[in-house]
């Protein structure tokens, strides 16, 4: 793998009482807020050859609305994604991740805003690059992460939903 896209899911509902956390949708915002980080990634020429995809109803959701800028992208739904550590979003990545050059990871905070900061740390990042990290990882942000040779991860972009909204949306 060569590069890495971490990307939150869109905005979602509020639980509903009675209905599990997996359950929770995208609002109509979340669905173009998805459509649209997807399209400006794939605008700036970081598409997946691979997304793992949260099976939580609202990271389905942000692959669904996203996919349309990526087609014929294979997708792998992993339980491991939902509810996880950082560590296991990792684990998740070396156990699929040996054949793509680009994989794309649909999940949730704090594990991806998480590994996202420790990417950066372990890779000897500049601190402005981690400070963009941890000031926020709002819903539909995505980071995309270069590495070389040795494996340090550097900050390449970061997509937040917000910038992609037209006027006061």
């Amino acid at each position: 793998m060569r590069r890495l896209i971490l990307f939150r899911h869109a905005k979602t509902e509020a639980r509903p009482p009675g209905r599990d956390d997996i359950d929770r949708a995208l609002t109509e915002r979340g669905r173009a807020d998805a459509r649209r980080v997807g399209e400006a990634l794939a605008g700036a020429g970081l598409a997946p050859d691979l997304a793992l995809v949260s099976p939580a109803l609202r990271a389905r959701e942000t692959w669904e609305a996203a996919s349309g800028a990526f087609p014929g992208v294979a997708c792998e739904i992993r339980q491991g994604l939902y509810d996880a550590s950082p560590e296991e979003v990792s684990e998740e990545l070396d156990a699929a991740a040996r054949a793509a050059d680009t994989v794309m990871v649909v999940g949730h905070n704090p594990s991806l805003q998480e590994l996202a900061a420790t990417l950066l740390i372990e890779g000897g990042a500049a601190h402005a690059d981690i400070e963009r990290v941890l000031a926020g990882f709002p819903a539909g942000t995505a980071a995309v992460f270069g590495f070389d040779d040795a494996l340090r991860a550097s900050l390449d972009s970061l997509f937040h939903a917000r910038d992609y909204r037209p006027g006061d949306d």
